[in-house]
């Protein structure tokens, strides 16, 4: 005999399910002795965008295995609020936001660097890599890859839902709560090193003419060694970070930068 459940997802949690299904308590059936865990991802929702379970007005946690009519309720990450106090899922949030970027996503990464975020990120990183240096790190996974979140070693992650590079910034800082946090060119976005004034003399041999005649600051990474100056590049640097931090109101020139 099948189980039959009453299950409801709340708000951006419904972006994983088919337009019939949101937003709204729908029945469903299945069969096994499924944990609500297998249960929820059985229906396209990865473990990782949901904060709290409860069933019957009663918070549990992902092991538990729902009984016939049990009427379900899934919300997803309150990041940016600690509601250890009333879940069962996981003790607390990522107080220090702190990222690892799939393969698809090189272009957030750099945006990402350039607002002051410590953001990991390989071309040919493998999901395993970034499953465990997740793990071992405290960082939140942002993926476009939905499996990789399905993962049960992996606690932090969010699916990305915008395919422009642009919007993307945007939604994890809208998502994560992450406007107070921005501390713009302080890494380095070529390699997420740290950026530090340094004097001319000792980056002299990296320059070409015109910059050592016009410019007179600079900043070397601390890891790569790449040299930064206050040129050209600069002010357009600075008017993408306006539009990040304007946000939705951006939301047509934020596109341009896709």
């Amino acid at each position: 005999m099948p189980r039959l459940i009453y299950i409801r997802f709340y708000q951006e949690l419904n972006d994983f399910l088919p337009p019939d299904r949101r937003k709204r308590t729908f029945q469903h059936s299945y069969y096994g002795n499924m944990t609500i865990k297998d249960v929820i991802e059985s229906l396209g929702v990865p473990h990782t965008e949901i904060d709290m379970i409860l069933v019957n007005r009663e918070s549990v946690d992902f092991s538990y295995k729902p009984c016939n009519y049990d009427f379900v309720s899934v919300y997803p990450v309150f990041e940016s609020i600690d509601i250890s106090s009333v879940t069962k899922l996981r003790p607390k949030p990522l107080r220090h936001s702190r990222f690892i970027l799939d393969v698809h996503l090189g272009k957030l990464a750099k945006y990402l660097r350039m607002l002051g975020f410590d953001t990991l990120y390989q071309n040919d990183f493998e999901d395993q890599q970034i499953i465990d240096i997740s793990v071992n790190e405290k960082r939140i996974i942002l993926t476009r890859d939905i499996g990789i979140l399905k993962n049960s070693k992996v606690t932090h992650g969010y699916w990305i839902r915008s395919q422009h590079p642009g919007e993307q910034v945007t939604e994890v800082i809208q998502r994560f709560d992450l406007a107070r946090s921005i501390k713009p060119l302080n890494r380095c976005i070529e390699c997420n090193g740290k950026i530090a004034s340094v004097d001319k003399n000792e980056v002299i041999g990296q320059l070409k003419p015109k910059t050592i005649r016009y410019f007179d600051e600079f900043y070397r990474c601390a890891n790569c060694g790449k040299v930064y100056w206050e040129g050209s590049h600069f002010s357009k640097m600075l008017n993408k970070i306006d539009l990040f931090m304007e946000g939705k109101q951006a939301e047509n020139k934020l596109r341009y930068y896709g």
